[in-house]
């Protein structure tokens, strides 16, 4: 069964929901990158294996993860319980299927406080510039999403900062992967949890800089 990756800052309020609803034969791998609040410990006592990394940022808490992951197909997700757990098999079962190596969970949010207009936009620029570069059908960066794991480190990634999840898309489609979408909820994170990226708008402009960093590459 899959591995799951959830990079993690500071996430003591999402983690014991996010950790409960974890699917059966799913296995969460917590990639702490820093956290103050107590995270790890909460993680480890969910059940969850927890992994150090660094430095700071974002796609050096989810390499670790992936890193650390063994089982076949790994997927990865925000741990700030913006996504349901529950929802997994959605991108993992046509992973394991063979239909596609890489599928990525189109966010549909709940309500409108759970994507800041701020941070749509910002998604929907990289994924039009996505769309103009690769020709690939794409439509959301996909937070959520799953693959084969030998195969995602075979894509030898090097962005350690915002632009992991962007640079995976562009290799694996240069690579000629077959890249899906599926619907997920999208909510609005835990109380007390604030996403790095979504938000403000300062998070979303710095991520932006670093997946246009990836698309000039």
């Amino acid at each position: 069964m899959p591995d799951v990756v959830l990079p993690c800052l500071d996430e003591a309020a999402a983690l014991p929901w996010v950790l409960s609803r974890m699917p059966q034969g799913f296995r969460a791998i917590v990639a702490d990158n820093g956290s103050t609040d107590g995270s790890p410990a909460i993680a480890a006592a969910f059940g969850a294996t927890v992994v150090h990394a660094e430095p700071r940022g974002f796609g050096a808490a989810a390499h670790a993860g992936l890193t650390a992951a063994t089982a076949d197909v790994v997927c990865f997700m925000d741990a700030d319980g913006s996504f349901d757990p529950r929802q997994l098999p959605r991108v993992a079962a046509p992973i394991a299927a063979g239909s596609h190596d890489l599928l990525l969970g189109r966010r549909r949010p709940t309500r409108r406080a759970a994507w800041p207009a701020h941070a749509r936009l910002g998604n929907a620029a990289v994924a039009w510039r996505l769309r103009r570069t690769t020709g690939m059908v794409v439509h959301d960066l996909g937070p959520m999403r799953a693959a084969r794991r030998e195969a995602l480190l075979a894509l030898a990634l090097t962005d350690r900062r915002f632009g992991y999840p962007l640079e995976m898309l562009v290799r694996a489609a240069e690579a000629g992967w077959r890249i899906g979408e599926v619907d997920v909820d999208y909510a609005p994170r835990a109380t007390g949890s604030r996403s790095k990226v979504t938000g403000t708008v300062r998070g979303t402009l710095r991520a932006v800089r670093d997946m246009s960093r990836v698309l000039a590459s």
